[in-house]
């Protein structure tokens, strides 16, 4: 049985979010564990597999996926009934690949890179800075409602995460605040309860 490994209000509550989305917690056992929190609280938790203790992490017998984007796309293509994922031969297969590499690849290392008020110009050179990805997401949600177009997909639950968890302390416009509001305003969202 695939178990996930989580941690509730954290990084990890995503993807439960994705499991209720895709209507199958019966089918991924839910392991609570604690982590090390940065306002001290917490700590490592024997019961969790992670190597460095953290959450998500997902097992499928002896095999894992650490990584929320990988998480996120190994339940979308194991599940895909749900139509929330896109499936190999998809037309819309390499924009929603691209969105899931891209929040983990850019969007959260610049995120924490703007809050922690860290700036030289190799980090802006690679990553890019945070303002040049919210004009991307800018670009692309002030034409359509969602990532992909007309519809909601596992994608959107994984980037607009951050805009939900610290929208105070982050700079949107407000194409981005309508789709954010959006991703919230889904069952799934209000049957986890952890926002």
């Amino acid at each position: 049985m695939l178990t996930l490994y989580h941690a509730p209000k954290s990084r990890s509550t995503s993807v439960v979010q994705l499991l209720h989305e895709l209507g199958v917690t019966d089918q991924v056992k839910t392991e609570i564990v604690t982590i090390p929190r940065p306002d001290g609280s917490g700590g490592p938790d024997p019961k969790n597999p992670h190597p460095e203790g953290k959450v998500p992490y997902l097992t499928d017998g002896d095999d894992f996926v650490r990584e929320r984007a990988a998480i996120v796309l190994y339940l979308t293509d194991r599940f895909p009934g749900a139509g929330l994922g896109r499936s190999v031969g998809d037309p819309q297969r390499g924009a929603y690949l691209s969105w899931l590499v891209w929040y983990q690849g850019v969007l959260e290392p610049v995120t924490i890179i703007n809050w922690a008020g860290v700036g030289h110009p190799a980090i802006s050179a690679s990553l890019r800075d945070y303002d040049t990805a919210i004009q991307r997401l800018d670009e692309v949600l002030s034409k359509q409602p969602y990532l992909l177009g007309e519809d909601y997909s596992a994608a959107d639950l994984l980037c607009s995460g951050p805009f939900a968890w610290v929208a105070d302390q982050m700079k949107v416009t407000p194409a981005i605040t309508d789709w954010v509001a959006r991703c919230q305003d889904r069952d799934a969202v209000r049957q986890v309860g952890e926002g």
